[in-house]
């Protein structure tokens, strides 16, 4: 079973080294620029789709095996999905490069079909397992919104094409973004945690309300955002969404809290506890964001901000969580793979073995910094800045997850 989740694992993390490499070839200046071209289509699609769906997938597969004490419906459906998804994935990315739209379309079809077959596997799971909690709705909705992510991309496709949906094509692209982001990354994340960081943690006795008061605020934003960008809506709509997900911040933060007062282990690693740093950074975000929002209702129409928030959204939150929990989880299935049916037999390397807890210390640090510097020069304008702080985010993302594939020649 682990084979399955470290390819996806694997796969993701080669992703992840093309997108900085390719970053650190433009000086990182890209990141500034509205990503609305066929270059920026290339480039986000590289980090969201191939980097940060494929690791969730391979994350989703291993810890539905934990979560439910049942095996996977399909292992060979699973390896079906990672070859049609990897192919569609290809695809669509050539076609952007290219501006061909016969390699979009069939690369995105591809791509839809690999996410159907894996919500259906994780769907199979889930019915025959029959264990119904905030871990296992929160990720049965999540992939619900990535399978509705895609299926809104086909539609954003077609009607590149054929223009039959009325002129909605910027509506489509925003209710696509907000799923996919909001919906698909942050349900999976929250859901996940209410697993993960118990366990990180050693923790026993948290509450168990808040994960259904931050799971009904999250779904609450994500579908009335989506419904808004979909249906149209005034400013005061944004607001409503926005205090919508700073509540549920509020919530999931407050829960962590919980966790860590009941904790038995003293520290659950750096990556844990940056990734805890940076929900607090985005919820932070967030109340500025809205306080902004009072003063300049229009404000989400501005496209710096746009672009702050989703580089604030996407690396700073989605990205470094992601980041943080690789530090415990592939160990984990490495040690797993290749020493646990050793145990008990002969000598073996303990798990804190394989990845030393001051590098990952380091390069989070690193990370966080370059990004900083990066958020800062997207909010003055600043290209010098740009430039100095995605270069210093690549070289650190770089540098971070050359120590997280050492793991393998442990």
């Amino acid at each position: 079973m682990f084979r399955l989740p470290l390819l996806f694992i694997a796969t993701g993390m080669v992703s992840f080294i093309a997108f900085h490499l390719l970053s650190l070839f433009a000086l990182g200046t890209w990141i500034g620029d509205p990503p609305r071209n066929p270059e920026g289509w290339f480039r986000i699609h590289l980090i969201v789709l191939d980097w940060g769906t494929m690791i969730a997938m391979g994350a989703v597969y291993q810890l539905m095996d934990v979560v439910l004490q049942r095996k996977l419906y399909s292992r060979k459906l699973g390896y079906v999905h990672y070859v049609i998804f990897l192919i569609g994935s290809f695809l669509l990315l050539i076609g952007f490069l290219r501006l061909e739209v016969s390699w979009i379309a069939a690369g995105a079809v591809l791509t839809w079909i690999g996410i159907c077959l894996f919500a259906w596997n994780i769907g199979q799971t889930m019915r025959l397992a029959a264990k119904w909690n905030p871990i296992t709705v929160s990720t049965a909705c999540a992939v619900g919104y990535l399978v509705l992510t895609g299926l809104l991309g086909i539609m954003m496709g077609i009607d590149f094409v054929y223009p039959i949906w009325g002129g909605i094509h910027d509506r489509l692209l925003s209710a696509h973004i907000w799923m996919g982001t909001l919906g698909w990354f942050g349900l999976l994340i929250t859901g996940f945690s209410y697993k993960m960081l118990p366990m990180f943690y050693l923790s026993h006795g948290e509450s168990a309300k808040r994960p259904y008061v931050v799971m009904i605020l999250w779904n609450t934003a994500t579908l009335l955002g989506a419904g808004h960008f979909l249906l149209g809506g005034g400013a005061r709509l944004n607001g409503l969404v926005l205090a919508l997900i700073i509540a549920a911040l509020i919530m999931y933060e407050a829960h962590m809290r919980d966790i860590r007062k009941h904790r038995h282990k003293g520290s659950p690693g750096s990556g844990i506890r940056w990734s805890i740093y940076c929900t607090r950074a985005l919820l932070v975000y967030a109340v500025m964001l809205l306080g902004v929002w009072f003063v300049k209702p229009g404000l989400f129409g501005d496209e710096r901000w746009v672009i702050l928030s989703g580089w604030m959204y996407l690396y700073g939150w989605v990205g470094m969580t992601i980041l943080g929990y690789l530090s415990k989880i592939v160990p984990f299935l490495w040690w797993t793979h290749k020493y646990g049916p050793l145990a008990g037999k002969m000598k073996v390397p303990v798990m804190n073995d394989l990845i030393k807890d001051r590098y990952v210390k380091v390069g989070m640090t690193g990370m966080c910094g370059g990004l900083l510097l990066l958020l800062i020069g997207i909010g003055w304008q600043g290209l010098l800045l740009i430039g100095i702080g995605g270069c210093l985010l690549s070289v650190s993302s770089l540098l971070y997850m050359s120590l997280i594939a050492r793991v393998f020649a442990r």
